[in-house]
């Protein structure tokens, strides 16, 4: 916050600040305080806060640059600003061009818009969207597309005239004016443009971080295309006149994307390609041009060589003499009296004379360019009116102002005089109409700046007269100005240290202007003889730029200034040396008498700050540019009046609460005059007019601060009196409760009392007591405390003393030790040092010993005593060996002996050894029997143990099998269960698919007829034109005009597209009709196919998903088959295992009794009974495993068999699910079970078996799983039960502690919740009721077909004795029967009577009323009907045409009569559902009686009818709801957002000069009761012409998506209507059209549905709008709404009073990064052009044909009913 310090002394006061409900105000006007502060911080927060960049001040629009791309400049916004008055809506410059094009059309006068501004504020932009919106909102009554070419100028002019500056990345260096040609229908036919002070200074110089114009930097971007090779260019950076500013690039911008769209503009404008590539031949020549060198030094000393690459380039581009052009850009020439001489040039004065030869092309390019582009934009049709869009540099100061800026500032001068004369009158017509004494106000009148500048002797003229002194110079022009001016006029001043300077005072500030450069400037010259040799040029285009005349009849309409224009060769030799200011002046008189004859509108464009930053804003900055484009100069003159205007309505409104009821009277104007009178004493400050209150500067805060405190007194009234109630509720509650209480205690505390008598008494006794026993106690503890004090001191000096004595003790013996520590340590030092000093010593003698063995070794005599020692060494060796040898020959001997006594005793051995082996024999052959026997029992007892494991492996096995077979079943369940759930999910997503395709066909479908209608139309208007051509053009002579042949050709096209080849000039109006029918059934046959293919495709998706249930259901029960029969085999295996288990062990106990009586016979024989036993149990054994190796073998088999089953039963449920392919794609697994053993005895035996037991089986299982369903549910219910129990508990327990009011409440709301559950679980259960009956109508359609093909196949086949009955019976009836009962014969001439007294005179109201609903339809149908009956083809086709055609012909006389489009739609309608009813078709003939389907048609299929039909009834519809749209259009915003349906005390807020039209109820305003009504008349009426109830319901969705779009869109743009207040009663309006659905009982079918986003944001509105926690409950809530609406309505919200408060900051961040994530279109708006698919189901006629009369009121005696 900022403190003002306040002067005490002086009478000086800060500005007031305004309330705040005026804050963020559309309208700077409508302040009450008006001042600069008021007006800085009003733009302040609606730019920084609200992100809003326009507000009204008045009549300007002020339009603040965001630098930052917005979305509120699309087809959307325009549509909503179209037709809108300029109060309306939210500040916008859509709303200042719909002004404008509004009073155009109203005031039939010529209207203008000044856009001006600072550089980089957005004047271009500005003027740009301005043009683009009337470029949308008026249609071209041309063939060709004049918008886009209007359009199209844009990129152009950016291109030459637009660079780069510090300020502005896309600043307009030139003013331009746009003349915008509209006709008498307010049709855009043409264009014009006038050019102001093109800076030709930038060609050749740049400034740093400037650019020069965009086309050069484009030219160079695109140098690598094929075509521009031949101009020899290169990068930017090459150049001289592109490289000055040392950044030629922009960020974001590709300058070679850039060149394409120039060059397609170009195009667009009928600037051809030849003529597209010498205009970029002579801007690159400009190029290389800058790039010429000129050398020298000194005066006349200058130079520039011929063979220059530069200079020679440029010759070749422009085709001129290389010399010539070298030699005068370095000369010029003289002319004397006498004689013509040639004088050099000095260095500076030829780079001048080279740089005005580049601008001068430049400056003649650019006005070539500018004459092209209107030569375009011209129309051949008379223009009626037009709108100027005026684009002008706004006020410049810089530090070095020179002649550009004096030029600019001047211009600004005189538009600031306009502005201040139209503000001016402005005013003073209000005071007038409004008969208010008119009192002149003082505002600032710069006509004495404007004289010193161009009055007589001014700055211009005396500019000139020094121009053409032959020796003149710019300071000699100084001193004639100071002589002139300094001291006589006020505006005109002298800097103090400067004599080349001088100051002149505008209205927007002090400018100081430097004069150095003025004359040259003012001048402009070219060398003469450069122009000459540029005009002896071999190129044509060049040629063209400098040819005179014809230069001037292409510049018509563009302004001439000198720098835009140079010469005129229409003009006289003086006036083509006119200089610039004096062709600047002229210029500038012609734009401003133009203006003058138009009404202006104006558009200040203000840069926020210098950096570019989005949304930021610079307060003096801002201060500056209001005041210097007369922003702050309005408000002062509406500041010095009466600037707060009210009406009386709006006053009585706003303050009622000021007014007492004794005050209030009929006459609301007299009240207001009462009222005023009281609250205002000084009646100055007021005047009353005839419609309006006139206020004073401060006094609507005066009045704001009154009502305020009244309201702040009324709440504190009502807090105190609410208070006092609950505070002296509270105290008497508190005063019972207290006297309560008090009873109670006193109570406790006298028995206390009593209780603390007795006790004290007791306590007494029980102390006396006590207290003796504790003095005696006392005295015996201190008689043993003393005897035991004595004994311890006793014992305590013993201790003592005895401690004394060891430390005596101990102390003697630490001193000996201590003393034997000491001299041992003496002791070892010593022995350290002795050692140490002897090691010395044996150290230096070991050194010395070392030398001399060191020198021993050296010496010859000692290698001699070492080779002696080696020589010995070597002997001892070798006698080592010899010794070695000796050995090993003696214990060779040795080895020897020892083998010859082995041998002897090997032979020995072996003779044993063979004494031995027969031994050995007779002791084998005596154990051969033993060792048998023990084998054959090994063998038995292996076998045993191998059958033993055998019959545990197949228990294990037959265990495995089980558990396959459990999990097969499982497995198979819920692949079922998953292909199921795939199907029905793939037929939902295909059904859904299917809808959404469709929807889009039909909308697609719907719209190509509403083209084509579009197109029947334009052919009727052509048509009728050719005709009144005709008729109007003599006789003998006719000449076909450009028009003519232009529609001829169109209707050629409209008649190839419909695919007629009649003659127009031959054609009737009956055969006119019935030729459209006909190329209207070619046209539509192809859509018709489409949809019959959609059927097909529809049923046939159908019929395989029945097919594949079937195939389903047939799988699986071939599956349970199967595994029924395995697990009976299974059963049938292990009981067989079992009784073979028994035999086995009975053998194996036989075996053990054998074994154990053998044991106790000794050893059997092989004959013996025992033996005899055990070979038949190993026979028997053996026989046994056989067979198990067999069965083993089978039960593999079968398991193979299984997991084959497995796969099939997978494969075959996958293709089903992807081909969906009937019939059994393999074998049934069931007939595997006959191959179990070859001749199938096993199948035989146990088929009757399996039978039983796999019925017996289903039926347990069936039981079994209706009993757990049972449980099931039962237990479900029982959990529901216990949980409803719960709640009603925990209710009733919250219930009991809630006061009387809220137990009420409670009790209701959960009576509610309670119904809503159960409502909830009605619609479940009729949703499942539904899907049941759709099954079983699905299931009862397969059942009638199977039926009826039985039938067929019986009645195909009857015996000869029926065939004998059945043929005279089928004579019989045809006789018997009358088939023409229900039809009405007409002649063939009687048609057209007919139908014109069906369709063409029948009007809705009056007899139509009265009739039953559809009978022309009826009829209609009854007439075709008897044309059928007697196969009159050409009658059918004649009558459906006609009728067709006048159905067509009376929506387009009365298209707008809703009653009429209505009582039409469902007359045809009705025809449809007769024609299809009547058909023969099965699909329709179902619902019919058995008399409606004998009376079909029999001879012709209207189906193709039929679709012309129902594309005759979308077109019908869709004119329903246009005429509904229109009805509607003008009452929802008034109705909707406007009309206070809740009386509320807080009044509307006062607003500013742009009044809003209908912002208060009037008389014949819109209320939301006209709403209903009128939807109350569209539904009645819809329902007494008999449309179809389905039907109904889409109009009435269609009309509700239109209201919540119109209210939306309306509530986005309209900053005032987005308050807490404002949105309570939005949404009691949308309560009573939810009411009214209801009372219809239309609320389903998504039509409250419609409604839900403006329900979103009247929620958004009255939400709190703080906290992290709101944000995300906005972001929760807000689903409808996407995000751009979202925020667009937060910065929109503004409180109406001073209890509610602003968006917070944090808020709004968070709901932004909340609501980022969402994935929406960007489009603000909602599109209220959006209409539904229409579909209409068939609705059979309960009406029998033969019962209808036809009332004599329709004169149709000339139908005979039969």
């Amino acid at each position: 916050e900022l403190e003002y310090k306040l002067d005490l002394k002086g009478n000086t006061l800060p500005p007031l600040r305004n309330p705040d409900i005026l804050v963020g105000e559309n309208d700077l006007t409508a302040l009450s305080y008006l001042h600069e502060p008021a007006v800085l911080h009003n733009l302040r927060v609606r730019f920084i806060d609200s992100k809003l960049i326009y507000t009204y001040c008045g009549i300007i629009l002020v339009a603040i640059n965001p630098y930052e791309a917005l979305p509120i400049y699309g087809e959307d916004i325009i549509s909503a600003y179209s037709g809108q008055n300029m109060g309306d809506m939210d500040p916008h410059i859509f709303a200042v061009a719909e002004e404008a094009y509004k009073q155009m059309a109203r005031d039939e006068r010529n209207q203008s818009i000044i856009v001006s501004g600072e550089s980089g504020a957005g004047k271009t932009v500005s003027a740009k969207y301005a043009m683009r919106y009337f470029a949308t909102v008026s249609g071209s009554s041309t063939e060709t597309t004049v918008e886009e070419k209007v359009l199209a100028s844009s990129p152009i002019m950016e291109a030459i005239g637009n660079a780069k500056t510090t300020r502005n990345d896309n600043s307009s260096r030139f003013g331009k004016f746009v003349e915008i040609g509209f006709d008498r229908k307010y049709h855009i036919i043409g264009a014009n443009m006038r050019t102001y002070l093109l800076e030709k200074s930038r060609v050749v110089f740049q400034a740093s971080e400037e650019r020069n114009y965009h086309i050069f930097y484009q030219l160079c971007a695109s140098a690598h295309l094929p075509e521009f090779k031949a101009l020899q260019l290169g990068s930017a950076d090459e150049f001289h006149c592109t490289n000055q500013g040392e950044n030629p690039v922009i960020d974001g911008v590709d300058d070679a994307q850039e060149m394409q769209t120039t060059r397609r503009a170009f195009t667009l404008l009928g600037i051809h390609e030849r003529q597209q590539m010498d205009l970029f031949q002579i801007l690159a020549a400009i190029l290389h041009l800058g790039n010429v060198e000129v050398t020298g030094r000194g005066s006349g000393n200058c130079s520039v060589s011929a063979e220059n690459c530069h200079l020679t380039k440029f010759c070749e581009l422009m085709m001129v003499p290389c010399e010539s052009m070298a030699h005068w850009l370095c000369h010029k020439k003289l002319k004397t009296a006498t004689e013509t001489f040639n004088k050099p040039l000095a260095k500076t004065e030829a780079v001048d004379g080279r740089d005005a030869l580049a601008k001068c092309i430049y400056a003649r390019l650019f006005t070539w360019i500018v004459s092209q582009i209107n030569r375009a934009l011209q129309s051949t049709s008379i223009q009626h009116s037009f709108i100027g869009v005026l684009d002008i540099y706004g006020f410049e100061t810089f530090e070095i102002n020179s002649f550009e800026q004096f030029c600019i500032n001047y211009a600004n001068e005189k538009l600031q005089q306009q502005f201040n004369l139209h503000v001016f009158k402005l005013e003073q017509e209000e005071y007038l109409k409004e008969q208010i004494p008119w009192t002149l106000i003082d505002f600032y009148d710069n006509q004495p700046c404007i004289n010193l500048i161009e009055a007589k002797m001014g700055v211009l003229d005396l500019l000139d007269e020094e121009c053409m002194m032959p020796r003149g110079s710019d300071d000699s022009w100084a001193q004639k100005l100071y002589n002139t001016h300094l001291k006589k006029s006020a505006h005109f001043d002298k800097p103090r240290m400067s004599n080349k300077a001088f100051i002149i005072q505008h209205f927007a500030d002090r400018v100081e202007y430097q004069c150095d450069g003025f004359l040259e400037k003012n001048k402009d010259t070219v060398n003469e003889e450069q122009m000459n040799v540029l005009k002896s040029s071999k190129f044509a285009f060049l040629l063209e730029l400098f040819q005179e005349e014809e230069k001037a009849q292409g510049s018509t309409g563009t302004a001439a200034s000198g720098r835009t224009k140079v010469a005129r060769a229409s003009q006289s030799h003086r006036e083509h040396k006119k200089s610039v200011g004096l062709q600047f002046r002229n210029s500038l008189n012609l734009l401003m008498e133009t203006l003058n004859a138009t009404t202006p509108h104006y558009v200040r464009c203000i840069k926020p700050n210098d950096h570019k930053s989005p949304f930021m804003m610079d307060p003096s900055r801002a201060s500056q540019q209001l005041r210097a484009c007369g922003v702050l100069e309005t408000i002062r003159i509406s500041a010095a009046g009466f600037p707060s205007r009210w009406t009386y309505q709006e006053f009585f409104i706003r303050y009622r609460v000021l007014m007492k009821q004794k005050d209030v009277l009929s006459d609301k104007k007299l009240t207001c005059q009462n009222v005023l009178e009281q609250l205002i004493q000084d009646s100055d400050k007021y005047k009353f007019g005839k419609t309006k209150i006139f206020f004073r500067a401060g006094q609507v805060a005066y009045l704001e601060k009154l009502r305020a405190d009244k309201l702040r007194a009324a709440c504190v009234q009502i807090q105190k009196t609410i208070r006092c109630s609950l505070a002296r509720k509270k105290y008497l509650r508190l005063r019972r409760a207290t006297v309560t209480i008090q009873r109670y205690v006193r109570g406790q505390q006298a028995r206390a009392l009593c209780k603390s008598l007795r006790r004290t008494k007791a306590a007494v006794v029980i102390q006396k007591y006590q207290r003796m026993c504790a003095a005696r106690r006392l005295y015996q503890r201190k008689q043993a405390a003393a005897v035991l004090l004595q004994r311890l001191l006793r014992g305590h000096a013993a201790r003592l003393q005895y401690r004394q004595l060891r430390y005596e003790q101990e102390v003697l013996k630490v001193q000996r030790w201590i003393r034997g520590w000491l001299a041992r340590l003496r002791y070892r030092r010593t022995m350290r040092a002795v050692v140490y000093i002897q090691c010395c010593v044996r150290r230096m003698l070991a050194r010395r010993e070392l030398k001399k063995l060191k020198i021993e070794a050296r010496s010859v005599e000692h290698y001699k005593k070492l080779n002696v020692g080696m020589e010995n060494k070597i002997m001892q060796l070798q006698w080592k060996v010899d010794n070695q040898h000796k050995e090993n020959r003696e214990l060779l001997e040795r080895l020897i002996v020892v083998e010859s006594s082995s041998v002897s005793e090997l032979e020995r051995l072996r003779s044993q050894i063979e004494a031995l082996q027969g031994v050995e024999e007779n002791a084998r052959r005596l154990g051969d029997q033993v060792s048998t026997l023990k084998e054959e029992l090994g063998l038995t007892h292996e076998e045993l143990e191998k059958n033993r494991k055998m019959v545990e492996e197949l228990n294990e096995k037959n265990s495995l099998l089980k558990s396959e077979k459990d999990e097969l079943n499982i497995l198979i369940k819920e692949q079922g269960q998953r292909i199921t759930d795939n199907l029905q999910k793939a037929h939902q997503d295909n059904t859904e698919q299917l809808l959404i395709e469709l929807n889009e066909e039909r909308t697609r479908y719907q719209n190509l007829l509403t083209e084509h209608l579009k197109l029947e139309e334009l052919h009727a208007e052509l048509k009728s034109e050719r005709e009144a051509a005709a008729h109007v053009s003599k006789p003998g002579h006719y000449r076909a005009d450009s028009a003519y042949s232009s529609h001829e050709a169109e209707s050629t096209r409209c008649s190839e597209f419909t695919g007629s080849e009649v003659s127009l000039q031959c054609q009737e109006e009956e055969l006119h009709g019935a030729v459209d029918v006909t190329l209207l059934l070619r046209l539509q046959r192809r859509v018709a196919e489409l949809e019959q293919e959609k059927l097909n495709l529809q049923s046939e998706w159908d019929s395989r998903e029945e097919q594949l249930q079937q195939d389903q259901a047939k799988a699986l029960e071939e599956c349970r088959r199967t595994i029924g029969a395995e697990r009976d085999y299974e059963a049938q295996k292990r009981q067989e295992l079992d009784s073979d288990n028994k035999k086995l062990k009975k053998d194996l106990n036989e075996l053990r009794q054998s074994l154990s009586k053998r044991k106790g016979s000794g050893q059997a024989s092989p004959g013996a009974p025992a033996y005899n036993v055990l070979l038949k149990q190993l026979s028997s054994i053996t026989e046994e495993l056989e067979v198990r190796k067999e069965e083993v073998l089978l039960l593999r088999t079968q398991l193979v068999n299984v997991e084959a089953f497995r796969y099939k039963h997978t494969f075959l449920f996958q293709e089903a699910a992807s081909e969906g392919d009937s019939g059994d794609t393999s074998r049934s697994p069931t007939l595997d079970l006959h191959e179990l053993n070859e001749d199938g005895e096993l199948w035989m035996v146990y088929e009757g078996l399996k039978e039983t037991n796999r019925l017996l089986e289903s039926q347990l299982q069936t039981e079994r799983q209706d009993h757990a369903e049972k449980l099931q549910a039962v237990r479900a219910e029982l959990q529901v039960v216990r949980k409803e129990r719960d709640q009603q508990q925990q209710l009733l327990s919250n219930t009991l502690k809630l006061p009387q009011d809220g137990r009420v409440h409670a009790a209701l709301q959960h009576e509610i919740s309670r119904l809503t559950l159960h409502n909830v679980d009605l619609m479940e259960q009729m949703d499942k009721q539904d899907k049941t009956i759709r099954k079983l109508k699905k299931q009862l359609k397969m059942y009638m077909k199977k039926a009826e093909e039985s039938d067929q196949f019986q009645i195909d086949q009857p015996s000869p004795e029926n065939r004998a009955r059945e043929a005279p019976l089928a004579v019989s009836i045809v006789r018997k029967e009358r088939h023409c009962q229900g039809m009405l014969e007409y002649r063939k001439e009687d048609e057209s009577k007919l139908l014109r007294t069906l369709i063409t005179d029948l009007k809705p109201r009056g007899v139509a009323v009265s009739l039953i609903p559809g009978l022309p339809a009826y009829i209609l149908f009854m007439c075709l009907r008897h044309a059928d009956y007697t196969n009159n083809d050409q009658k059918v086709c004649s009558l459906l045409n006609s009728s067709i055609n006048n159905i067509k012909n009376v929506l387009k006389k009365k298209g707008d009569d809703f009653e009429t489009v209505s009582f039409w739609l469902a007359n045809t309608c009705r025809l449809l559902h007769c024609l299809k009813q009547y058909s023969g078709e099965e699909a329709y003939t179902k619902h019919n009686t058995p008399q409606q389907n004998e009376q079909c048609l029999l001879y012709f299929d209207l189906t193709e009818y039929r679709q012309i039909l129902s594309d005759l009834i979308i077109q019908i519809y869709q004119q329903l709801i246009k005429c509904m749209e229109n009805i509607l259009q003008p009452m929802i915003v008034g109705g909707m957002l406007e009309q206070d349906t809740i009386p509320v005390v807080l009044g509307p807020k006062p607003t500013g000069l742009r009044k809003r039209t209908s912002s208060f109820p009037e008389e014949n305003s819109y209320t939301l009761e006209s709403i209903l009504n009128q939807l109350e008349l569209f539904h009645s009426t819809l329902l007494q012409h008999g449309n179809d109830p389905d039907l109904v319901k889409q109009v009435v969705k269609q009309q509700f998506y239109f209201i919540c779009a119109t209210t939306l869109n309306s509530l986005l743009l309209r900053k005032d209507m987005c308050s807490w207040s404002k949105g309570l009663q939005i949404r009691y309006n949308v309560s009573q059209l939810e009411e009214w659905l209801m009372d219809r009982g239309i609320q389903g079918s998504g039509v409250r549905e419609m409604l839900e986003p403006l329900i979103q944001a009247t929620k958004l509105l009255q939400v709190n709008k703080k906290s992290e926690e709101d944000a995300k409950a906005i972001a929760t809530m807000c689903t409808a709404l996407t995000a751009a609406q979202i925020v667009k309505i937060l910065n929109l919200y503004t409180p109406v009073n001073e209890f509610e408060e602003r968006v917070s900051v944090s808020c709004m961040k968070s709901v932004q990064v909340l609501l980022k994530d969402r994935q929406e279109s960007p489009q603000l708006l909602m599109d209220s052009k959006t209409v539904f698919p229409i579909t209409f189901p068939f609705n059979p006629s309960p009406v029998a044909l033969e019962n209808i009369q036809i009332p004599t009121s329709l004169n149709l005696s000339f139908l005979t009913l039969l």
